[in-house]
C-alpha cells in the first residue's frame, strides 16, 4: 500500500538550449550588445598580451622580436612606478570606502521620503552630475579654485585672507577629487541600493514596527543588514577595478599640471602619457597587464575571504 502524505519529487529533464534561447528570444536579444562587446573587445584581443613581451613593430605585428620581461623591468625601474602605484591605489580606495557610504546613505534617504513628486525632483537631481562631461566639470572647477578670478579665492580674499593657489598646491587635491567623485557619482550608484531596498519585504516591517521599532532602529536593524549582500557584491566589483583610475576624470582635472601629478597621476593616465610621448605600444601593454594580474589577484582574494565568512555576500 502506498504511503499517504509523501511528495514524489518531479525529475526535471534537459533543457534544449536552442529552445531555451527561442523562447527568451527577446531577452537575449537585449544582451546581445554586451555580449558581443565583450567577447570581441575581452577575448578577441587576449592574443595582442604577446606584445608585452616584444618590441613591437609595426610591419611585423605580434611577430615583433621577443624580448622577454624587458619592458615590466623598464616601467619597474622608472621613478613614476611607486608613485602610480600609490596614487591609483590611494585614490580608488577612497573612491570605494567614502562613495559606498554616501550612496548607501543617499538610499536610505531616498526610501524615507513619503512625498512623490518631492521624491521624483530629487531623484532627478542627484542623477543629473552624473551625465555631465568631466570636461565640463573641469571648467566649472576652475570657476572655483581658479587663483585669479575663482569665486572660493575672491570669497577668501573678500574675508581679509589671502589667495590660495589651489592648482600648484598637491596637499589639497585628494580631498577635491573624493568630493568631486562623491558629487557626481553617489547619486548614480544609490540606484542599485535604492532598487535592493524597495525589494525588502514589507511584512518585515511591519512586523519591526509592531514591535516598537523606530524608523531609525529599522533603518539599522532590518535595512542595513539585508543590503549587506548587496553591498558585499558591489564593493567585490569596485576591488577588480582597484587598479583601474577613472581616466576621463583624472585626464580632464589634472591635465598636464605637473605640480600635482605627484598625487593625482594613475596608472591610466601615465600609460597615455607614456605611449603619446614614446609611440611605444610594447610597454603601455605591459603596464595594462600588470593592471590585470594585479587586479584578478585582489578581486580572487577578496572573494575568497568573503566567502570563507560571508558567503552570501561572494560574487562565485
Amino acid at each position: 500500500m502506498q504511503k499517504t502524505g509523501t511528495l514524489t519529487p518531479v525529475k526535471k529533464g534537459r533543457v534544449n538550449p536552442l529552445r531555451e534561447i527561442w523562447d527568451k528570444k527577446f531577452l537575449y536579444l537585449l544582451a546581445l550588445p554586451a555580449v558581443l562587446y565583450t567577447f570581441i573587445y575581452g577575448y578577441m584581443t587576449l592574443p595582442y598580451i604577446a606584445i608585452a613581451f616584444e618590441k613591437f613593430n609595426y610591419k611585423t605585428g605580434i611577430r615583433s622580436p621577443f624580448v622577454g620581461l624587458d619592458n615590466f623591468t623598464s616601467f619597474f625601474k622608472s621613478s613614476w612606478a611607486w608613485a602610480v602605484t600609490r596614487n591609483t591605489l590611494v585614490i580608488n580606495f577612497l573612491f570605494l570606502i567614502f562613495g559606498t557610504f554616501f550612496a548607501i546613505l543617499i538610499a536610505l534617504l531616498l526610501n524615507e521620503i513619503r512625498n512623490k513628486p518631492f521624491l521624483k525632483l530629487t531623484q532627478s537631481a542627484m542623477l543629473f552630475p552624473f551625465f555631465i562631461s568631466w570636461v565640463i566639470v573641469s571648467y566649472m572647477l576652475q570657476g572655483l579654485l581658479g587663483t585669479a578670478n575663482g569665486m572660493i579665492n575672491r570669497l577668501i580674499e573678500s574675508l581679509g585672507g589671502a589667495r590660495i593657489n589651489f592648482y600648484s598646491t598637491p596637499s589639497y587635491w585628494y580631498p577635491i577629487l573624493l568630493i568631486l567623485n562623491i558629487w557626481k557619482n553617489a547619486g548614480y550608484n544609490s540606484i542599485i541600493y535604492l532598487a535592493a531596498i524597495t525589494g525588502i519585504d514589507e511584512s518585515i516591517y511591519e512586523a519591526a514596527a509592531i514591535d516598537g521599532a523606530t524608523r531609525f532602529k529599522r533603518i539599522i536593524y532590518v535595512t542595513l543588514p539585508l543590503l549587506i549582500p548587496t553591498i558585499s557584491v558591489l564593493t567585490l566589483m569596485s576591488i577588480g577595478r582597484i587598479f583601474y583610475g577613472d581616466f576621463g576624470m583624472m585626464y580632464a582635472i589634472v591635465r598636464d599640471n605637473a605640480s600635482i601629478m605627484p598625487i593625482a597621476e594613475v596608472i591610466d593616465t601615465y600609460v597615455f602619457r607614456t605611449f603619446k610621448n614614446t609611440g611605444n605600444p610594447s610597454l603601455t601593454m605591459a603596464i595594462g597587464l600588470y593592471q590585470s594580474i594585479v587586479g584578478f589577484i585582489l578581486v580572487y582574494t577578496s572573494n575568497r575571504i568573503v566567502r570563507r565568512y560571508y558567503p552570501d555576500g561572494a560574487l562565485f
